[in-house]
Parts: structure tokens; C-alpha cells; sequence
């Protein structure tokens, strides 16, 4: 039997409120996530969302990890577009392998129960 263990995370992003005016970054900072710069742009990793009582509402993977998060609150054919303002904390680990990326994401979304994760599902 092979032990597959969750990647703690490497970063973490967590909802702020907006002070004053709105940044330049009007459609990021509008759920709260201004530090995206926090995550590096040219890894591939794992992307964890949760909601404020810590419940782990989708879970998505990525060559490139920091277009791919902003993607999540800036596109219009995201799979959690109509549930953007739910997420509360952003969780990312860097793994390098495809393989390895393919692996974790659905082992993840089947052993955490992820919500809007509708694909990869083994545990209905």
C-alpha cells in the first residue's frame, strides 16, 4: 500500500479587510487577498482554499502558482467564481512533479472531502 502524506504549506494567505481607497489590484484586494507576492510565480505546487471555519472548500494544482491563484478571483471560468467571497484562507505548497501534482490534488479532494471540487470524486 503506498502512504501518501498532505504537503504542509509553503504559504499561506488569509482574508484582510480593505482600509481606505482600493488598490491598484481593484479586482485581487476586492476578496482580500492584497500578498500574492508571497507565492512564487514560477513554481508548480498544489493550491488549498478554505473558508473561515477552516473547512476546505476546493483544491486545484498548477505549473505556475501565482497567475493560477489570481486566476481563481479574477477570471469569469473559474470553478469557484460564484463562491469567491466564501474563501477566507489561502493555503499553497510548492510541488514540483506533475505527477506528484496529480497525485496529491486527488488525494486531497477525496480524503478532506473537498466542496466545490466536482471532478476526482470517489467518496459520494
Amino acid at each position: 500500500m503506498i502512504k501518501i502524506e498532505i504537503p504542509n504549506p509553503d504559504v499561506v494567505l488569509t482574508k484582510k479587510k480593505q482600509l481606505g481607497e482600493k488598490v491598484e489590484a481593484a479586482i485581487s484586494s476586492e476578496y482580500g487577498f492584497t500578498d500574492y507576492h508571497r507565492i512564487p510565480r514560477d513554481k508548480g505546487g498544489i493550491i488549498l482554499l478554505f473558508n473561515a471555519e477552516d473547512e476546505l472548500l476546493y483544491v486545484g494544482k498548477a505549473r505556475k502558482l501565482r497567475p493560477r491563484v489570481k486566476k481563481h478571483f479574477e477570471d469569469t471560468a473559474s470553478a469557484i467564481k460564484k463562491h469567491r467571497d466564501e474563501v477566507y484562507k489561502v493555503a499553497v505548497s510548492i510541488v514540483d512533479d506533475p505527477m506528484e501534482r496529480e497525485i496529491y490534488e486527488t488525494y486531497i479532494i477525496n480524503k478532506l472531502h473537498a466542496k466545490y471540487n466536482i471532478d476526482k470524486v470517489f467518496y459520494k
